[in-house]
């Protein structure tokens, strides 16, 4: 049983430390905002409409 409990302790830690690391990186690491254009060609919004041949 030592090696079972010791490896559960390894995981526990391991899980500890992965979520020590997400809260550091959500308290710590802020997304900068900037505002967006994309410029879209006339044809896209008003299709010429097809010709009958």
């Amino acid at each position: 049983m030592p090696t079972l409990t010791r490896l559960i302790i390894i995981l526990a830690i391991l899980a500890g430390l992965v979520y020590v690391g997400m809260v550091g990186l959500v308290t710590f690491v802020h997304p900068t905002q900037t505002e967006m254009t994309i410029r879209i060609p006339s044809e896209k919004l008003n299709p010429k409409p097809d010709t009958p041949k």
